[in-house]
């Protein structure tokens, strides 16, 4: 990749360019092309961005390997824009293109169906850690060395944040890839809420990249943030993610998917039938098939066969923050995958006691999202500050919102289900207080 001057994208080699459904008419260099060829990046092309979210939004088809071109996309313009700048004249050509092809990269190690897999814990990696291994070793090593010029280790640790393999402007660019402005956010968001076509998830990344600069924090340490005209749209991504975590990543159809693929693999894992380290080379259409196998066991096939046949579970219950006792004693469980497993499989035993049928061993799953972490460690710089403001201010203080607000509002508005098979919920939804006594029976779930 040929970077001259302050411009990282129009001077490349052999320059194409490709139509995308954000960005229209988006330049793609040769080097970038090197890359995307390869069948380990390929594979993003077969892993939707969303997961399961297409059984809800049909339309929300987008790939992994689509937000990988955005995110490298954003990453060139706003590289471009830093190194207009007075302060970002120290950012070589090489810098460039080590945060170019991390943000190109970033996404390179994901499992299947988005990030329900390794919920599962340990053995399953995290993608980070499995993307890691791609970078460094094998042929994105090899492209990485020979046609874009960067050392793979730098890539990674771009990427991953080790910090001992990076330079002190690695140290700056790394807050484009990772942190509150980081510009995977400023594409999925809005690349998600087109493809779902829901009026939330609005980003005006036009406006934020204008507005970045390099600014020294009160500890000396020069890190990106925002000029003062960029503190109305840093509003408006931090509102935009949740809004669609309300409306999209956590919408009850989504979740039960994804809680169902997340029993299937642990069934499999757990009779050894497949090996984390397998799970990395499919692609969502592989994965149901395999799980669908003869080779898998009868839960790990039934589950499989739901999914692809769209008989989804249901919501039988829906726990609020609001209890207190039941919601945290529940929310503990996703820290133990193995204890969840003990519970649903306690609750359905003593529903086949209280109804006197036979009831598959995955009838009842609880469903338990991520807790998120809101942090928006950002400085604004004022060229002129308003009275009782400072040249350098923190972002929480500018605008009188902090964490423990964003998180508040996230806590109440992530539920804990317990989803089960449609046969079954009305006896879950009557029953579900000795169910749970029952799951709970024995199990030490902190």
């Amino acid at each position: 990749m040929c970077v001259t001057g302050n411009d990282v994208s129009s001077h490349r080699s052999d320059q194409t360019k490709i139509r995308d459904s954000l960005y229209g008419l988006m330049p793609l260099s040769a080097e970038a092309n090197a890359i995307i060829r390869l069948p380990s990046f390929l594979r993003l092309d077969g892993i939707q961005q969303l997961g399961f979210a297409s059984r809800v939004w049909p339309g929300a088809r987008h790939t992994r390997f689509e937000h990988s071109l955005g995110v490298m996309h954003l990453t060139e313009l706003a590289v471009a824009h830093l190194r207009s700048l007075p302060e970002g004249a120290a950012i070589t050509d090489t810098d460039a293109r080590v945060v170019i092809a991390a943000a190109l990269l970033h996404d390179i190690g994901h499992y299947p169906f988005s990030h329900a897999i390794e919920e599962l814990g340990s053995p399953v990696r995290s993608h980070e850690e499995v993307g890691r291994d791609l970078i460094v070793r094998g042929e994105i090593a090899a492209t990485l060395s020979d046609a874009w010029g960067v050392e793979p280790m730098r890539v990674a640790a771009m990427i991953h944040g080790d910090e001992a393999c990076l330079t002190e402007t690695d140290c700056v660019l790394r807050g484009l890839l990772s942190g509150t402005l980081d510009m995977d956010k400023l594409d999925y968001l809005p690349r998600d809420a087109r493809a779902c076509n829901v009026p939330y998830g609005g980003v005006d990344y036009e406006r934020l990249i204008d507005a970045l600069v390099i600014v020294n924090t009160p500890n000396g340490q020069p890190r990106i943030g925002i000029g003062s005209k960029g503190i109305s749209a840093l509003h408006s991504l931090i509102n935009a993610r949740q809004e669609m975590f309300d409306n999209v990543y956590w919408h009850h159809t989504n979740r039960a998917c994804m809680v169902m693929l997340l029993r299937a693999v642990q069934e499999a894992l757990t009779a050894g039938s497949l090996t984390p380290d397998s799970l990395t080379n499919h692609d969502d259409a592989s994965l149901l098939a395999m799980l669908q196998s003869e080779a898998m066991p009868a839960q790990t096939r039934s589950l499989a066969k739901a999914l692809a046949e769209r008989r989804i579970h249901k919501r039988a219950l829906e726990i609020s923050a609001r209890a207190t006792a039941l919601y945290d004693r529940l929310g503990q469980l996703w820290h133990a995958p193995a204890a969840r497993q003990q519970v649903e499989l306690g609750m359905i035993a003593r529903l086949r006691e209280i109804i006197g049928e036979d009831v598959s061993d995955s009838a009842i799953l609880i469903d338990i999202p991520k807790p998120e972490r809101w942090k928006t460690d950002v400085w604004v710089q004022f060229v002129r500050p308003p009275i009782g403001m400072q040249p350098i201010m923190h972002w929480q203080d500018v605008v009188g919102i902090e964490d423990a607000d964003l998180k508040r509002y996230e806590e109440h508005r992530r539920l804990i289900r317990l989803v089960a098979d449609q046969r079954i919920v009305t006896h879950v939804r009557d029953h579900w207080e000795d169910l749970l006594d029952s799951g709970f029976g024995g199990i030490d779930a902190t």
